[in-house]
């Protein structure tokens, strides 16, 4: 019989002790006067509720404030305030859009063309030094102005004299042996006749003479030389201009090969702009230029005229990098008003348009079929009309079809407008009236259209107590004289 192998039982695991309980504490005894804790939720839409309100109640006095004019107008029968001084709110409700207009006239446009230029004065030199030394003396002040040929500045002349003397010296040597050259070659030519000298000896003796003329004539070259070196010690100024800040002091070792030099002269009258224009415009400057002298104007950040010149002339040829041209105008610069190296603004007069029509360029409107301008109407009905325009410039757009002169256009309010829409003239600039006084610091001004009373400093009404504080004096009355003012008219009968 076999063996059968006995199951193996798995080793049974020793159970762990149940941990000790923990006893809860007490919850803590709450007062019967406490309210159920407010859930979150609730505390949201709490929250929404105020916030709605508070919309709710913004909105409603929005709409009390705008309307309230009119229904105040409507109940009274007086009219609103806002129609009253043509303000925008009563031109809305009465159906029409308030604009302004200008009239479509002739007159002369000039074309001006703008760019940006660069003053350079008309000589700049750098004074330099042709002779080495030390300089003794500087004879200018920073920022002087000098003329032509004034010491500016002096180098030690000593050594430079010597030269000269020696130089001087040397011709005077030479001088002498050329005499006695001279006297000898007489004395062979004398000699040559009774034949007590040679040929050869009389040529020779000629020879000699011109040798020493020669010598002569070197010696008075380097006198020469010497003399205009120690010229060169006295430096002067080479134009009539002003001097700049001095790059050197005295005393310092100048050398003719210094870069920097001692001073630079600047010639600022008169003076140059260099400015540029692009290459299509040059046929029109060279028109402007045959019809005579071309103006030119350097105008200020602010609009005014600091300069006035002429065009001197354009460049040889076009810059084919910018497509550009660059241009040269002169200007006496007798008041120092352009300073060489700075940036100015240059205006060009190249030629003007003589009685055309024109309308501000605010009028001109855009489509998809091109320039049109609001036509106003004698019935204050608009007409939408295309135009063919000419030149614009910032100002003014020339019409060359489509209005006639004293056609009146819209101007300010043409995005609420349509063909055929009404609309109301304004001024473009109410003018205060000559009563009025400005309103004391602090207070809010009053919108258009809005009445006495309507935001701002409130008025009092006629007749109420509340018009002044008690002891201050109030406002003068009819018929009365205020205190340092005229007598007002009392108040007419209804």
């Amino acid at each position: 019989m076999p063996d059968t192998p006995l199951p193996i039982e798995p080793q049974r695991q020793k159970a762990l002790p149940a941990p000790p309980e923990r006893r809860a504490l007490p919850a803590p005894e709450q007062p019967a006067t406490s309210a159920p804790p407010i859930s979150p939720v609730r505390r949201r839409r709490g929250g929404k509720g105020w916030l709605v309100l508070l919309l709710l109640l913004a909105a409603g006095g929005t709409a009390v404030w705008w309307y309230w004019p009119q229904l105040h107008a409507k109940f009274s029968g007086e009219p609103a305030a806002g129609a009253q001084q043509g303000g925008r709110r009563g031109a809305r409700f009465a159906g029409a859009v308030p604009v302004t207009v200008a009239p479509a006239t002739r007159k002369d446009i000039p074309i001006l063309l703008d760019a940006l230029g660069t003053v350079q004065a008309l000589n700049t030199i750098t004074v330099r030094s042709q002779v080495d030394g030390v300089l003794v003396e500087i004879a200018f002040v920073e920022g002087q102005e000098v003329n032509a040929g004034d010491v500016l500045a002096r180098i030690d002349p000593r050594t430079y004299a010597a030269s000269l003397a020696q130089a001087e010296a040397k011709k005077a040597q030479d001088q002498a042996l050329l005499a006695n050259a001279r006297l000898d070659l007489q004395r062979y030519v004398d000699l040559s006749r009774s034949n007590g000298a040679s040929r050869q000896q009389l040529d020779t003796q000629r020879a000699t003479v011109a040798q020493n003329e020669a010598l002569v004539q070197a010696d008075q070259a380097a006198i020469d030389t010497a003399r205009i070196q120690l010229d060169f010690t006295t430096i002067r100024s080479p134009v009539s201009g002003r001097v700049g800040l001095r790059q050197i002091d005295q005393g310092n070792l100048i050398r003719s090969g210094d870069t920097t030099g001692i001073v630079v002269v600047t010639q600022v009258r008169p003076i140059t702009v260099i400015f540029t224009l692009p290459q299509q415009e040059l046929p029109r400057v060279l028109a402007a230029m045959q019809a005579g002298s071309v103006p030119i104007q350097v105008v200020a950040p602010d609009g005014a005229v600091r300069a006035t010149g002429t065009l001197l002339t354009p460049d040889n040829q076009v810059d084919q990098t910018t497509g550009t041209i660059k241009l040269k105008a002169t200007f006496p610069n007798d008041d120092r008003q352009l300073w060489p190296g700075s940036f100015v603004n240059v205006r060009m007069l190249a030629s003007t348009l003589r009685q055309v029509i024109a309308i501000p360029t605010v009028a001109v409107q855009r489509g998809p079929d091109g320039p049109y301008a609001f036509v106003l109407k004698p019935d204050n009905t608009v007409e939408q009309r295309p135009l063919v325009l000419g030149l614009l410039t910032p100002t003014d757009a020339v019409v060359t079809r489509g209005l006639q002169p004293d056609e009146r256009v819209i101007t300010s309010g043409a995005l609420r407008l349509n063909a055929g829409s009404q609309v109301q003239v304004m001024d473009p600039q109410p003018q205060a009236a000559p009563g009025d006084a400005p309103p004391p610091p602090g207070a809010r001004r009053r919108r258009q259209g809005q009445g006495p009373g309507q935001g701002g400093t409130a008025a009092p009404a006629a007749g109420s107590d509340e018009a002044a504080p008690p002891g201050s004096p109030g406002p003068p009355q009819r018929g009365t004289r205020a205190p340092g003012g005229p007598a007002t008219p009392p108040a007419a009968a209804p």
